[in-house]
């Protein structure tokens, strides 16, 4: 029996999953307007919550022995568990998009720029979406208001309410 939006729980969180997705990755996405009104308090608790951890790293000292036989001792940057915990839970309610090639990119520049990245949504939600909301929350003094939704019409067809949301 369909319940909100027409649709049962199952499609309605794959559909949800699926536009927050597109909607981090891209920025903007259009769709119907009680969808958009359904995504914005999704996205919105997703970027609430890796605002809460994107800095929370723990830097270890790693010893090895090289070839020598000399103790190298190098640094690295790791997830704290609570940012890891965190990372998890959000893989759970987003789809993992793949990092596209470039138009004229070769195939060798493309394999160097993505051969570190396993995870790109996660990458860009934790490096780029989390630090710029956290220093607009600093300067502005309040948190949320991470979207917009743009009313546009109805659509040609079905005559649905069209709207874009968008990250602000």
């Amino acid at each position: 029996m369909p319940g909100k939006l027409g649709m049962t729980a199952e499609q309605r969180q794959a559909m949800l999953r699926n536009q927050a997705s597109e909607l981090l990755w891209y920025g903007k996405i259009t769709t119907t307007e009680a969808r958009a009104k359904a995504l914005q308090p999704y996205v919105e608790k997703i970027i609430t919550k890796a605002i809460k951890v994107y800095d929370d790293n723990v830097e270890t000292k790693v010893t090895t022995q090289d070839k020598k036989g000399k103790d190298v001792t190098t640094k690295s940057i790791k997830d704290s568990p609570k940012k890891l915990a965190v990372r998890r839970q959000l893989m759970g309610k987003l789809r993992d998009l793949q990092e596209v090639k470039g138009f004229n990119e070769k195939k060798s520049d493309y394999k160097k720029r993505t051969a570190d990245i396993r995870h790109p949504l996660m990458e860009k939600l934790f490096n780029e979406i989390a630090p710029k909301y956290a220093q607009r929350a600093e300067e502005l003094g309040q948190g949320g208001g991470y979207t917009r939704i743009y009313l546009l019409g109805q659509r040609r067809g079905d005559a649905a309410e069209e709207a874009i949301i968008e990250l602000v």
